[in-house]
């Protein structure tokens, strides 16, 4: 099976391509760029470089949030569009899980976590085969920290935004709060299309993002509709 893996919903820009369960390649960047641009080169340059056509390709894998609102909508309108024009199905995976699954060599509890201002994550609890412990939610991290530190047992912490969240983390678990290194955190779109390789098909108008919380516009308007 040939897969395509898709991931822009957050600052990390991933594609990668899958070939008869190996991880043919893979480009990632890290940096604050528009992804709407970046995007569709650095697929054709991964088919380039892979000898991958279109028409070689048996399904794609996308993540589809929670993150940035723009950057789920650019990954997902790719994807879609790529799997209706080429007949092909589409996988779209939690941001959150995929990140996760990073964790697995980890023997206890995985946090992953997206920073979402205003001192909100998006954030979810996971234990290392991957099941889901505590529902993806965007919520205060203090008051996420207070439910985690409750649990009593170790827990692992990834995310791309650890830096700006360590010291409540170490404030609030103490020793119960495991950090690995730097490479963990950064989600690898090779490790998209794996997961996305298991997974049944999404039906293709269904697969919709996973954003967590209403946009900012959105919620205005629902407030203004209430108040009339």
């Amino acid at each position: 099976m040939n897969i395509l893996a898709i991931d822009t919903s957050n600052q990390v820009l991933g594609v990668a391509i899958l070939k008869n369960g190996e991880i043919a390649g893979e480009l990632m960047t890290n940096i604050k760029k528009n992804h709407s641009v970046r995007l569709m080169p650095a697929i054709d340059q991964l088919m380039k470089d892979t000898d991958t056509i279109p028409a070689n390709l048996d399904r794609i894998v996308v993540a589809k949030g929670p993150g940035s609102y723009t950057g789920v909508r650019i990954g997902l309108t790719t994807a879609k569009t790529m799997a209706w024009s080429l007949g092909i199905p589409v996988v779209g995976i939690s941001s959150l899980e995929f990140l996760a699954n990073q964790g697995s060599f980890f023997n206890g509890y995985i946090c992953p976590f997206f920073d979402a201002r205003r001192g909100l994550v998006y954030t979810g609890l996971y234990d290392n085969g991957g099941q889901i412990v505590k529902e993806e939610k965007n919520i205060l991290f203090t008051d996420w920290l207070r439910e985690l530190r409750q649990e009593g047992k170790p827990v692992l912490f990834l995310s791309q935004d650890f830096a700006k969240h360590q010291e409540s983390i170490e404030e609030y678990l103490g020793d119960l709060a495991v950090i690995p290194e730097l490479q963990w955190h950064i989600p690898r779109p090779g490790a998209l299309a794996v997961l996305g390789a298991e997974r049944e098909p999404d039906p293709l108008h269904a697969l919709v993002p996973n954003y967590l919380r209403l946009v900012e516009a959105e919620t205005k308007w629902l407030e203004q509709q209430e108040n009339k």
